[in-house]
């Protein structure tokens, strides 16, 4: 309905608000009463008997005040809305404007994606060029070296009490680092070979070869313990016979024993990778009893 259509229906109208006030009034019921049971201004129940559609607004507001304002009188309301002749509810057509278009779509996502290049590049860039000078094999970054050696580089001081000092290595024997490249103490410890010990002499009643590091317990004939550490890989162990009775071997694998000179098979006294026999007075190994 357009609004010459709406303005033509309420001005056609007539005694429907003369109606409603005489009802109001053989009910014994003022403007602000009615105002306060229909929880409506005193403005709008005025307009409603003085039948000014005008200033109610839309037409489904003008039906609904009067519906309520009927009931509340007890007057008939279809017969209060068709004496009102107001128009009929028009519902207002609904435009989508929620369709976009494919090619604005791809638009919007392309730029999207090219807004998230750019803000992590410009996150990525400062970064890389921050941290390129330390992940570069050729950058000028301190050297390191172990509290524990001293660089080729670097003088040693005479000793005090006058003794010649150890001469310092040649340029052949240890690679020199630039001068230029200042040395930062570290506090990582700098393996060192393992000492390696003459072989067993043969003819001893017992020997031990350790190709690995073991934990070994070795027990006397008086029950007192011979060695009870952590045996280092290179190291050995000879005993004479009737020194020891009864030797526990971890990680066996790495051990090798002798026995005047020839070796013993672990394998009828390991289990899981520890050995356990006892060796008698005449210098024969047999397993541990218990």
């Amino acid at each position: 309905m357009t609004d010459n259509q709406t303005v033509n229906a309420f001005e056609t109208a007539a005694g429907c608000g003369q109606r409603l006030r005489q009802a109001r009034e053989a009910a014994g019921l003022t403007l602000d009463e009615v105002s306060k049971r229909l929880h409506m201004p005193v403005q709008v129940v005025r307009s409603l008997e003085e039948e000014q559609w005008q200033r109610l607004g839309a037409p489904v507001f003008v039906r609904g005040q009067l519906r309520s304002y009927a009931r509340l009188l007890g007057v008939d309301v279809g017969q209060v809305l068709e004496q009102a002749q107001v128009g009929p509810i028009v519902p207002p057509t609904l435009v989508s404007h929620t369709h976009t278009p494919r090619a604005r779509r791809i638009a919007e996502s392309l730029g999207r994606r090219l807004l998230y290049v750019g803000i992590t590049a410009a996150l990525a860039v400062p970064v890389w060029f921050a941290t390129r000078s330390h992940l570069d094999g050729s950058g000028q970054g301190p050297n390191t070296a172990s509290l524990d050696v001293i660089p080729a580089t670097v003088a040693v001081a005479p000793p005090a009490d006058g003794r010649d000092a150890a001469p310092e290595p040649t340029a052949a024997a240890t690679p020199q680092r630039p001068p230029a490249q200042p040395y930062m103490a570290s506090l990582t410890p700098v393996p060192r070979p393992a000492a390696v010990e003459p072989p067993v002499a043969a003819g001893t009643a017992l020997a031990l070869q350790f190709s690995g590091d073991s934990w070994v317990d070795i027990t006397g004939p008086d029950g007192a313990t011979v060695e009870k550490a952590l045996i280092k890989a290179g190291q050995s162990r000879s005993f004479p016979a009737g020194q020891v009775s009864r030797i526990v071997l971890g990680n066996a694998s790495q051990v090798q024993v002798q026995q005047n000179g020839t070796i013993i098979d672990l394998g009828p006294y390991q289990r899981a990778n520890v050995a356990r026999f006892t060796v008698s007075s005449d210098g024969s190994v047999v397993p541990v009893s218990n």
